[in-house]
């Protein structure tokens, strides 16, 4: 196949890439502009481990292909927090201890922080809503809904109900 030269812009800096048409998102990140925080997993859009935003809006990468993305502007978790400088949200995943592994932590975390843009105080329907769409098979979920429940409610601490 004949590849595409595609410009788009990932963690606000501009990219052009020559992709084959087939080639998946997730594989253009990560082999292409050599961005490794996001997972693949099932490669079918189930378990979220490559969930990013394009254009401001949660997407799995692992289901729209590389060529789709002229023009566009992509986030990938490499954008949010820094070392040192955590974002809430990571910074109370870390203080809540709502990861393990970690192979889901990344898409869970843009999951989380899309939501929090699009309504800072979601309800708990809201959040668990959110979070089905990804699968963690570690932590059975308590300490990240602690997480989260301490990022919309900071003065929130261990005692959360759950």
């Amino acid at each position: 196949m004949h590849e595409k030269l595609v410009q788009f812009v990932i963690n606000q800096k501009p990219y052009k890439v020559e992709i084959e048409p087939r080639k998946l998102l997730s594989d253009v990140i990560r082999e292409d502009c050599a961005l490794t925080g996001t997972h693949v997993g099932c490669e079918h859009g189930v378990c979220g481990a490559c969930t990013i935003l394009i254009d401001g809006q949660l997407a799995r990468s692992c289901l729209v292909y590389g060529v789709q993305m002229h023009g566009k502007v992509i986030e990938t978790i490499e954008s949010i927090g820094s070392v040192g400088h955590l974002s809430k949200f990571q910074q109370a995943m870390h203080e809540e201890h709502g990861l393990q592994c970690g192979f889901c932590t990344a898409g869970i975390v843009m999951t989380i922080e899309g939501l929090l843009r699009e309504n800072p105080q979601p309800s708990d329907l809201e959040i668990t809503d959110a979070l089905s769409g990804n699968l963690c098979r570690c932590t059975g979920y308590q300490n990240i809904l602690r997480a989260i429940k301490k990022t919309i409610l900071p003065e929130v601490k261990k005692d959360l109900d759950d």
